[in-house]
This record gives structure tokens, sequence and C-alpha cells, in this order.
């Protein structure tokens, strides 16, 4: 519950059709990651379908501080939104390859996505000495980053994911290094529910690998929709993890937050800790389809990984975003990313639907411990006005 004070904060506004015509971009570029991660199931494809993940998250995070500080859904600046959102979708589109034979294609126009974010924030910020100053000690490791993604298609092999990784690094360390600083302006409950809208996407991709898991005309039958409706639980658990209370905590934290603390919580937990979020969910969904595909056998050790391990990741992340938000550590959580790592080994040796069976379980039961255990505190936080 927002109080009217906070409901006429200069700078809040809806998130606009137009960004949410972006985000469609980045739904399409998880889809790609899971294809990638399918297509090669080792711990090298592992690797590399992270390392895309991650290049991918930080070019949408860039337009997502950009559209926080300023509604962008007006006159030229929506042209060349929809002009990035262009270039956003052939870097999606090269994904599968971006380690292959499009190598060149992904770096190129992952390098015109994030030109073109300087690009518009240098006119949004025209004029106003804050955020120009921000952008000028921005746009150095921006360039620089994806400029070696071009660099590293002209390399082999570990050469090229060495280059990888050294871009990546210089692009998240660049906002550390350099420092926030004045004129990182964000409209905080715009930018939670922007985030929150990107994890509510990220889920959706979950949903689309129970799908593409059972395949387009199977029979269905109680061996096909048992798997799906564990899936299905699963996915709904780790939709209220988030959005039931943790969602709401976190954003209300920032909205109380101001100045260059607002800016470093919403960079700490949001820009960073989403990463891991999102990361987990895309290995969950890779996991699920890969364990769809061969209920009655047990899992190898990547998919085991993805499927236990990913869903561990996504709590810890949890964990840490919100210790970072309201310094609380809910030990549930924890226990239970301690419960599914160390499920890992065993998902090897019993069928992957046992397998999708204790992962659904574990998280369903930190679901009902929180629900149940604090109810209360629970019913103020969602509903401030009633516990009133």
């Amino acid at each position: 519950m927002v109080d009217s004070q906070r409901e006429v904060e200069p700078g809040e506004h809806r998130v606009s059709p137009l960004e949410l015509f972006f985000d469609l971009v980045l739904v399409f570029g998880f889809t790609q990651v899971t294809r990638l991660l399918a297509a090669d199931p080792t711990w090298g494809g592992l690797l590399r379908g992270m390392l895309v993940l991650g290049a991918l998250w930080f070019a949408w995070n860039a337009y997502a501080w950009l559209t926080s500080a300023t509604d962008v859904d007006e006159g030229g600046v929506r042209l060349a939104m929809l002009t990035s959102m262009g270039a956003m979708l052939v870097t999606a589109l090269a994904v599968p390859g971006a380690f292959a034979d499009d190598a060149l294609l992904f770096g190129v126009s992952y390098f015109v996505v994030r030109f073109l974010h300087l690009v518009l924030s240098a006119i949004v910020a025209r004029g106003d000495p804050d955020p120009w100053g921000a952008i000028v000690r921005f746009a150095p490791t921006a360039i620089v980053g994806s400029s070696l993604l071009v660099v590293a298609a002209f390399f082999d092999g570990g050469a090229r994911i060495a280059i990888w990784v050294v871009a990546l690094a210089i692009d998240y360390l660049g906002p550390v290094v350099v420092g926030m600083g004045r004129g990182w302006r964000i409209a905080a409950e715009h930018f939670a529910e922007r985030y929150g809208l990107i994890v509510l996407i990220a889920l959706g991709e979950s949903i689309i690998a129970i799908g593409s898991g059972i395949g387009a005309g199977a029979h269905l039958d109680a061996g096909t929709i048992v798997p799906v409706a564990l899936g299905v639980v699963l996915v709904s658990a780790l939709w209220w993890l988030y959005f039931d209370v943790a969602a709401i905590f976190a954003r209300t934290r920032l909205m109380e937050a101001v100045g260059l603390e607002r800016a470093r919580l919403a960079r700490d937990s949001y820009a960073y800790l989403h990463l891991p979020m999102v990361a987990g969910i895309v290995l969950l969904a890779f996991g699920i389809e890969t364990t769809l595909h061969q209920i009655g056998q047990p899992l190898d050790i990547v998919a085991a990984v993805a499927l236990c391990g990913g869903t561990a990741l996504y709590l810890v992340a949890h964990i840490a975003f919100l210790f970072r938000a309201t310094h609380y550590l809910f030990r549930r959580r924890t226990l239970g990313a301690a419960v599914l790592l160390a499920a890992i080994p065993v998902a090897g040796t019993v069928p992957a639907l046992v397998s999708l069976a204790v992962v659904t379980a574990v998280c369903s039961a930190v679901v009902a411990y929180e629900a149940i255990r604090h109810r209360a505190g629970r019913t103020r936080i969602r509903h401030p006005e009633v516990a009133a």
C-alpha cells in the first residue's frame, strides 16, 4: 500500500506499453538461451548459456534504468526505443550461434543495442548536468565491454570464452568502480514493478518449457498429466515466493530510500541480484524440459544441476535480494536451497519424475511454512489497511 505522498512522487510513472513491447524481445531471448542449453547439454554449453544470458540481462538492465528515469513513450525517443528493440531482436536471434557461426552477428548487434542506449540516455539527459555526468562516467565501460564481444568473434574456443568473461566483468564492475555518484535517478515504484515483470516473464519461459517438453500432438494420459501438474505447481511456488511478500518488502524499502542510497540499493538488489534469480529460472526451464523428455530415466549431471541447482540458485538469489533490501535472513529459503543442492546427486540415480517431484515438494513446503507460520505478518505486509 502506497501513501498519497508516494503516489504523487515526482518522476513516478506507470510501466508503458512501449516498455512491455520492448520486454517481449527479452522473452524470446530467454527462450533462445534455453534452446542453446538444450542443444549442448554439457558443462561447456552451460557456461556459454550463462554468459549469453548475462549479456542479454545487462543490455536490458541498462534500458530499465533509462525508462525508469523518464517516460520514453513519446516522439522521437519512442522511435529510437523501437529501433533498439529491433537490434535486440537480432541479438536474440543470434543467441544459439553466439559461440559459433553467428558470433560476429551477435557481437555487432549487441554493440548497436548498447550504443543506442547511450545515445538515448544522452538525448534524455540533455541540459541536465547530473545525469549527463553519470552517462559520461558509464559510457567507457559500456563501449569497451560491448566492443570486446565483437572482438571475441574473431577468436575460437577458450580464447573466445575468456574475452567474453572479461567483457562482462567490465560491464558488471563498471557501476561499482566508477561509483553511482549523482545523476543515477530512478522512479522507485516503477523500477521495482519493471523488474518484477521480468521475473514474471522468466517464469513464463518455464511454462513454455513444460509445453515444449510434452510436445505437440502428444498423447495426454496420466503419465503425461502428472509431470505437467508437478511442473505447474513448482513454477507457481516460485511465483509465490517472489510476488507474495518478497517483492513488496523490497519495493517498500526502495521507495523509502533516497538519493545515493536508493541508487545503490537499486543497483545491488535489482540490477545485480535479479540476474542469478533469472538465471535460476532459465536453468530450471531447461531442467524441466529435459525431465519431461525422459520421465522414467535418471537425469544426467548437467540436467540434474539445472533442475535442482537452478531452483536452489533462485532461492539463494532471493535470500541475498531480501537481505540486501531488508537486512532480514529468510531461513526457510536457506534450508530449502541446501536441500535442493543435496538432491543433485540423487537426481542422477532416480527417475527424472521423482526428481521433479522432490524439487516441487521442497519449494511447496517453503511456501506453505511461510504462509502458515507467518500469516499475521503476511497480512500486515499485503493488506496494511486491514492490519491498521
